[in-house]
């Protein structure tokens, strides 16, 4: 990962306690960055099937559109007073953090507690001032395919993206974090379909379909931009976009300001497809069924089953072919599956395992990884990430890594000894596993979608709170 010129919130690189404090010091020097188009410091058209470029679902100055826009910018702007307030969340993080407690939570109920965070006092002073700060302005302009409205069209495994889309807006959900007008917005969100345009634009024949879809994302960005004075004040840096496509990652780099400065939530949290943790949030794809209360699982005595993974067919990285290549059909402790059998239940064999294996890297999709992770969460099933080594193709970043503190609840294999994971997981004692099992159920809220309306610590606002992190780690000269 290239070096940044940041207090990275990425948690392996320092606490979040410790990003604010880099943050206090680094006001002074982020005019210049911004300047040059990115806040942190970063590391041909062809033939073929082609779209219009202007259609009525990409703004225009002079679309029906622009006289509500001038409207909007000319209500009163706080942004004074906003980032005062950022700076007073700041300094309370910092001294939750120094004094190990926190201001008094009037939300009731769970508290933040335990080896799994990095530093539950922050966490969840953090969490606190989030709730009581965090404005989001949802652009209006734009029609489908180009842009998403709300959750109802969003099922199955990429539902978690029309359920933030709908807790962010008043029409479902509470409405807590929606701004009135985009004068007191900390944050802006650019309602961008990947999977929408990507249905539209494709077809088999198609010679060259990335250039089409490149352009209207480019267009919509643009014209936000000559509407509105936000993106161009910021270059993008406080705007973010949600999507669980695996075309994400290329689709966002229609504008370099897009991808080198804007907050990507995307699933792809892929390190080796330019996901960057200090600025871009790992969305957990969540899975059918992972809406209701799941199940606790049998108790650690009835987990016969040491570790398993199915692939569930369809091509797979370096990783998850090494895997299958060595275990596959070849034991009845680690068990392999390269398609279930017929009659074979998923999550029972889930909940019948001590731990769940979810490869990552070499190709194999971080989305992939994570949906195998959420999984294994789910089912009260310790993860094992078996991962290739960090620089190699594929480094994957886990969810919520600024505040989980993932090596607390987790077991990590490097890919090069997929043969050994036998003897490793056998090795584990039962105490270790009944600690790393506690700490799963711990965390297995933060992983847990309920809708409607999402609950206070669950997944939809663990995301929320991962891009509010990052904006507050930005201290923006407008």
């Amino acid at each position: 990962m290239a070096s940044k010129n940041s207090c990275a919130c990425h948690g392996v690189v320092v606490t979040l306690a410790s990003c604010l404090l880099l943050v206090a010091a680094a006001v002074s020097v982020l005019a210049a960055y911004v300047a040059v188009g990115r806040v942190w410091s970063p590391a041909g058209a062809g033939a073929g099937h082609h779209h219009s470029l202007s259609p009525a679902w990409v703004p225009s100055p002079s679309s029906r559109h622009a006289h509500h826009a001038r409207e909007l910018v000319n209500r009163r702007v706080q942004v004074g007073r906003m980032e005062a307030g950022l700076v007073q969340a700041r300094a309370s993080i910092r001294r939750a953090s120094r004094t190990r407690n926190c201001t008094p939570d009037d939300g009731g109920g769970f508290i933040p507690r335990g080896a799994v965070y990095r530093d539950a006092y922050a966490f969840h002073q953090s969490y606190i001032e989030m709730e009581k700060r965090f404005k989001v302005w949802t652009y209006r302009e734009g029609e489908p395919p180009v842009v998403q409205k709300g959750g109802a069209a969003f099922a199955g495994n990429d539902g978690i993206e029309g359920h933030l889309i709908a807790e962010l807006d008043s029409s479902g959900g509470g409405g807590r974090h929606r701004a009135r007008h985009p004068g007191e917005a900390h944050a802006f969100f650019l309602p961008i379909s990947v999977a929408s345009i990507a249905g539209y634009v494709y077809r088999r024949d198609m010679i060259d379909f990335w250039d089409p879809q490149l352009r209207l994302v480019a267009g919509y960005v643009d014209g936000l931009a000559a509407m509105y004075p936000f993106w161009n004040r910021s270059r993008g840096a406080d705007h973010f976009l949600v999507s669980c496509h695996q075309w994400a990652p290329i689709l966002s780099a229609a504008k370099a300001e897009l991808r080198g400065n804007a907050i990507r939530v995307m699933c792809d949290a892929d390190m080796s497809d330019g996901f960057d943790p200090a600025t871009d949030v790992a969305l957990p794809p969540v899975v059918a069924g992972a809406r209701a209360t799941p199940p606790q699982g049998r108790v650690a005595s009835e987990r016969t089953v040491l570790a398993f993974f199915a692939a569930g067919g369809g091509g797979g990285g370096a990783v998850r072919e090494a895997l299958l290549a060595r275990w596959e059909g070849r034991d009845d402790r680690v068990v392999v599956y390269g398609r279930l059998p017929a009659g074979v239940d998923h999550g029972e064999l889930m909940r019948r395992a001590r731990f769940c294996l979810c490869p990552c890297g070499g190709g194999e999709g971080a989305a992939a990884a994570s949906r195998r992770v959420v999984e294994a969460i789910t089912a009260g099933c310790v993860p094992v990430l078996v991962a290739a080594a960090a620089g190699d193709d594929g480094s994957y970043s886990p969810p919520f890594s600024d505040v989980l503190d993932w090596a607390r609840f987790s077991v990590a294999v490097p890919a090069e000894r997929v043969g050994e994971i036998k003897d490793i997981l056998g090795g584990v004692s039962d105490r270790r596993y009944g600690v790393l099992r506690r700490r799963v159920l711990r965390v297995r809220r933060h992983f847990r979608l309920n809708r409607p309306p999402a609950k206070r610590f669950d997944v939809v606002n663990m995301v929320i709170h991962s891009i509010w992190l990052r904006r507050l780690n930005l201290s923006l000269p407008y």
